[in-house]
């Protein structure tokens, strides 16, 4: 077992003993619930909706080496310059040769897991570039210097109190401060940076092909802040982001915003095809997309799973996964956790250090079901587990136990063998270490159904 492994699973078995920890992340998956069941009951024909979006995924990852470059000409058309990187440090080095050309010391940012992924704000730092999240969550976990927890809602582990507390230690904000006065206080703090900023970088929802746009999906407003008032806009986007037309946004759109938050439609939706315009009064002199490989053609080359490419990161899969919602986000050790990162995380970061999270799941089905482009998930965790057994990543004795687990399951003779009593001591021998300090071992019958049978069944018994 690799040193990831080991340390996913003490930091699992930690969190899922905080009770502070488990009291308000049941109290926001609840919040969650009640909204994407009200939001999905005003969907018509929801399945149908779900099957069009999987088909348009399907069309897109089958021939995403045409709907690229298209991308790239009718971006460029209208002044945009794209940037391919295979890797965080050349998409990393890429935008530090932007920002150190144009002189620029400060940043400022809206949500993006594509700049988590690569890590971006420790390295534009490293350079002696500051770099602002203005997105409010992910705001209060730069402030924390942690990594956001959640996809959607990076800050979803953390109580009023305890960004209350936050904003009294670093601004001096009343310990007793509402919801309403901390997003204030944060209004407060931000406005001035988006004048300040040399350069704003953002993420994507959406990459339109037929048009060359980028769409961005929000509820602050603090995304067109960031790609309007900045005179240079970076935009980091994964390739799999690509839809064909403008079109489907319809189909995207309201699935993405139910899914996410239980919204009918998020309240900002903005789509950007390049720097102003001469006839337009505001936006960027120059724009960028930054087209992000990162692993995701390692998962494009496998036909069977590539289908997690598909995902339009909603987050449902982890607000359902009952892993996720005891051991937590920060956990998976990923940008990307629950159920889908599970999925994509061997593949773009290695199944040698990250198999063991396609092992982190019941197999409910739970995210399967709720996906809103059908991706099938819990296949896709089973798929992974295959590969990494065919690639000999399993450890010599989870081997050697399966093997003669499979004999003696393949012979009544030798299940049998050893007494109820003897199987018990033998289960805590080998086993009470692996099952962990919070488990109590299943207790073996003294005699197996095959042996009462047996004996129930016996001539002379009934004779």
């Amino acid at each position: 077992m690799g040193s990831t492994a080991e340390e996913f699973l003490v930091a699992s078995e930690q969190k899922a003993f905080e009770m502070d920890h488990r009291s308000i992340i049941n109290k926001n998956i609840d919040k969650y619930d009640i909204a994407f069941n009200r939001g999905r009951s005003r969907m018509i024909n929801l399945e149908n909706t779900k099957r069009k979006g999987h088909t348009i995924k399907w069309k897109v990852m089958e021939n995403l080496d045409k709907f690229l470059p298209e991308f790239e000409s009718n971006f460029q058309k209208r002044g945009g310059k794209v940037i391919w990187a295979n890797d965080a440090e050349e998409a990393n080095r890429e935008i530090l040769n932007i920002l150190q050309k144009a002189g620029a010391k400060t940043v400022i940012k809206s949500k993006s897991m594509a700049t988590e992924e690569i890590h971006l704000n420790g390295f534009l730092e490293q350079h002696g570039i500051e770099s602002l999240e203005s997105d409010l969550g992910e705001y209060i976990v730069q402030l924390l210097g942690q990594e956001p927890y959640h996809m959607v809602t990076p800050a979803m582990h953390l109580s009023i109190e305890d960004i209350a507390k936050l904003f009294n230690e670093k601004f001096g904000s009343p310990l007793d401060s509402t919801a309403e006065q901390l997003t204030q206080k944060a209004r407060e703090l931000l406005r001035e940076k988006y004048l300040q900023a040399d350069a704003g970088i953002s993420g994507a929802n959406f990459l339109i092909a037929d048009t060359g746009s980028i769409c961005i999906t929000e509820n602050e407003g603090n995304a067109r802040l960031t790609t309007s008032f900045p005179k240079i806009h970076i935009a980091v986007v994964g390739i799999e982001k690509m839809i064909p037309s403008m079109a489907d946004l319809d189909t995207f759109w309201p699935m993405l915003a139910t899914h996410g938050t239980g919204q009918n439609l998020t309240v900002y939706n903005t789509i950007l095809s390049g720097p102003r315009q001469a006839h337009e009064t505001d936006g960027p002199d120059e724009m960028y997309v930054v087209l992000l490989d990162n692993g995701r053609t390692n998962l494009l080359a496998q036909k069977e799973q590539r289908q997690g490419l598909y995902c339009i990161r909603c987050g449902s899969c982890l607000n359902v996964c009952p892993v996720f919602q005891n051991i937590g986000g920060h956990t998976y050790d990923t940008t990307y956790g629950g159920p889908i990162g599970s999925v994509i995380a061997p593949h773009m970061r290695g199944m040698a250090e990250f198999k063991h999270l396609s092992y982190a799941s019941s197999l409910c089905g739970k995210c399967t079901e709720v996906c809103p482009v059908k991706i099938d998930i819990h296949k896709m965790l089973l798929l992974n587990r295959r590969d990494a057994v065919n690639e000999g990543l399993a450890p010599t004795v989870e081997k050697w136990g399966w093997a003669g687990w499979k004999k003696g399951m393949l012979k009544r003779s030798l299940t049998d063998f050893f007494s109820g009593k003897m199987k018990n001591r033998m289960m805590k021998l080998f086993f009470k270490k692996s099952w962990g300090h919070y488990k109590q071992m299943p207790e073996v019958a003294q005699k197996s159904f095959s042996q009462m049978w047996k004996e129930e069944t016996r001539p002379d018994k009934h004779a």
